[in-house]
């Protein structure tokens, strides 16, 4: 692990009472989310528990070299913020997506270096998978992530513990999944989305999949007229924007 990797943690914290339980969909059929992963802690977040008509729109598995840029577009045309889940290997090819991500206000949140079934992992080598994703998207943007969402929501209570105690990096799962990874078509996403969307919602979507990025006007644009408005998942938690956050440097050796 780099100087980073071993030394940062993040300040702040989950505030207490702000986790609900929804019922959650796979974001792939090759794994079964565990079933403790209703139980309440700071570790797993689901959903922010608000009065506020917020939600987080959140893309996964990116940045793709064609398709961000043209999301990107779309937010930045309707003054919207949302959180990318980016993959540590693409960012090193694609630098200069991930830093247009951040320069736009939007969040980046950590969702491993090669998007593996981390369950199915020792906990040095999941750990290595987050910690290299972490230092790449800190040498590109200038600040490490602070939330981590696993590949396939795969990631156990005890890792989820583990991470949050050793990194102090919540796991970010989701309350609304369409399952545009099996390509339904762009106006099957949006109605999905549309249809499962209340405030304090955690929404899954892909932008490597060019249906989810065909699907997002209608999607923000109905969710819009609904009186929802959109946050960062920092933002839905409470915590300052990611880009305005101060960290601070501690030492993890014993």
């Amino acid at each position: 692990m780099t100087e980073l990797a071993r030394r940062t943690l993040l300040t702040g914290g989950l505030a207490a009472g702000a986790l609900c339980t929804p019922t959650l969909a796979l974001a792939r059929p090759v794994v079964t989310l565990p079933p403790d992963v209703a139980q309440r802690d700071a570790a797993t977040v689901m959903a922010v528990r608000t009065n506020a008509p917020v939600v987080a729109m959140t893309f996964d598995d990116g940045p793709h070299p064609r398709l961000t840029p043209v999301l990107l577009d779309i937010l930045k045309a309707r003054g919207l913020r949302a959180t990318f889940y980016l993959i540590g290997n693409r960012c090193v090819t694609w630098p200069d997506i991930v830093r247009r991500i951040a320069a736009e206000g939007h969040e980046i949140g950590n969702h491993s270096w090669s998007h593996p079934d981390l369950s199915r992992h020792s906990d040095e080598a999941a750990m290595d998978e987050i910690d290299r994703t972490t230092d790449t998207i800190f040498k590109i943007t200038g600040r490490p992530p602070v939330t981590f969402r696993p590949p396939y929501g795969a990631f156990t209570r005890r890792q989820r513990l583990m991470l949050y105690q050793a990194r102090n990096l919540p796991t970010i799962l989701w309350s609304v999944d369409p399952q545009d990874w099996r390509r339904p078509g762009a106006s099957v996403v949006s109605s999905r989305i549309l249809k499962g969307s209340r405030p304090g919602a955690i929404i899954l979507s892909h932008d490597i999949q060019s249906g989810t990025v065909k699907a997002m006007p209608a999607t923000l644009d109905g969710l819009t007229e609904r009186g929802l408005r959109f946050g960062t998942v920092s933002q839905m938690m409470g915590w300052p924007l990611w880009q305005d956050r101060r960290f601070r440097r501690v030492s993890t050796q014993g």
